[in-house]
């Protein structure tokens, strides 16, 4: 799970009240699709900072919530507004992220050095989704990655 870390950071969701906060804002549908078809209460996700210097995963969360309607897009002062979306026909999702553990920070270009990733979704060039699928394999990888001290 993507976010700019100056709108949500991992240590925004560490100190946030319960340590969780709603994934609110997406506006694709594919990562839409993501949240409401696959992810299910209790997963684990990475939590990725993008969009800034330092670009990869900065710890882990935790689903919290079922997929439940994005409030800001009925906001019209926000700029996840959509005016085709009703509150009897929403378009857009969100699901509640509870913090587990802040990581060292696993750039991107750490991620990219290592060939048994090579096909994450995350990974591929011209990727912008904010959520993307991690199978077991690539998920157990990058935990023994981040059980290593970072390179230097």
């Amino acid at each position: 799970m993507k976010s700019e870390p100056d709108e949500v950071s991992i240590d925004d969701l560490a100190a946030a009240p319960d340590r969780t906060v709603a994934w609110f804002g997406v506006r694709n549908y594919q990562a839409r699709n993501y949240m409401r078809d696959a992810m299910r209460v209790g997963d684990l996700a990475f939590f990725y900072h993008s969009s800034c210097a330092e670009p990869g995963i900065a710890g882990i969360c935790r689903v919290a919530s079922a997929a439940y309607p994005d409030a800001t897009q009925f906001d019209r002062a926000s700029p996840y507004f959509d005016a085709k979306a009703t509150p009897a026909a929403p378009r857009w999702l969100n699901v509640d992220v509870r913090f587990v553990r802040k990581t060292r920070l696993l750039g991107l270009d750490e991620l990219r050095a290592h060939p048994a990733l090579a096909d994450m979704v995350v990974l591929r060039r011209g990727n912008r989704l904010s959520i993307t699928p991690v199978d077991a394999t690539h998920w157990d990888y990058i935990g023994r990655l981040l059980a290593r001290p970072a390179p230097r």
